[in-house]
């Protein structure tokens, strides 16, 4: 969840929630074309926590870009305590898309945490209350938080592998261990990603004190690259088949 492109999401939702939100309205305008620093503290006191500015206050040739967004935080603003959250969410999605799109290369592959995103906003009836839940600062707050929460009872805990750094559980899955997905086909062509993806495997497997579990399908389609993944994750070879045990689960006819 501490991925720039959900912070950017995030932001916009805190906005909504509260417009006197300066840090998280300045990131919002500085993702808009042509507007820079000058011309955020140029705006800022003609807003003055207004989603509902009069545009013609506002500089005109920054009008193409400001008027699209306060149009959509004055309606989800107003919409804000009557909405379900998953519902402001995927219209804020669908208002940034186009910027995340002009911002990232890999547009294709965040827009798969974006959807994720979504998901996790419809386990929520209140807005505010999701937002105080991602406790994105520090960005496993949340899930340590529900880890101590849980400690003296039997809790299954849903974690991303960033959330769960500085944490230990007695039995750790790691699911969709594919090549492909983990790691992910975009870090082929890079060292550098491989390495980041390879960091995180490690992260992940350390999570656990006596017992861990890493799956992968036997075979799956991925639907953003058009073809069926079936090889065990690359991270998996090597490992020696004394510390080991491979279990081959499949569906009986």
């Amino acid at each position: 969840m501490e991925t720039a492109h959900i912070k950017d999401v995030v932001a916009h939702l805190r906005v909504i929630l509260n417009p006197d939100d300066v840090i998280s309205l300045t990131r919002i305008l500085l993702l808009l074309k042509g507007v820079g620093a000058s011309t955020v503290n140029n705006i800022m006191p003609i807003i003055k926590g207004d989603l509902k500015p009069d545009i013609k206050l506002l500089p005109s040739n920054k009008s193409q870009s400001l008027t699209p967004l306060f149009n959509t935080l004055g309606q989800l603003r107003d919409y804000s305590t009557t909405k379900k959250p998953e519902e402001i969410v995927s219209a804020v999605i669908n208002y940034y898309r186009p910027i995340l799109k002009d911002k990232y290369d890999d547009f294709s592959k965040r827009e798969k945490d974006l959807d994720h995103f979504e998901y996790l906003s419809t386990q929520y009836s209140n807005l505010e209350d999701f937002i105080s839940d991602l406790a994105l600062e520090p960005p496993d707050a949340s899930v340590e938080g529900m880890y101590k929460k849980n400690s003296d009872d039997e809790a299954l805990t849903i974690s991303t592998i960033h959330s769960a750094k500085g944490l230990e559980w007695d039995s750790v899955f790691i699911i969709g261990a594919v090549d492909g997905r983990f790691p992910s086909a975009y870090s082929f062509n890079s060292e550098e990603e491989m390495d980041e993806e390879l960091r995180l495997m490690y992260v992940a497997t350390t999570r656990a004190k006596n017992n861990l579990y890493i799956t992968y399908p036997v075979d799956m389609y991925d639907y953003s690259m058009n073809m069926v993944l079936s090889k065990p994750s690359r991270f998996l070879d090597g490992i020696p088949d004394d510390i080991l045990e491979r279990w081959d689960i499949t569906e009986e006819e």
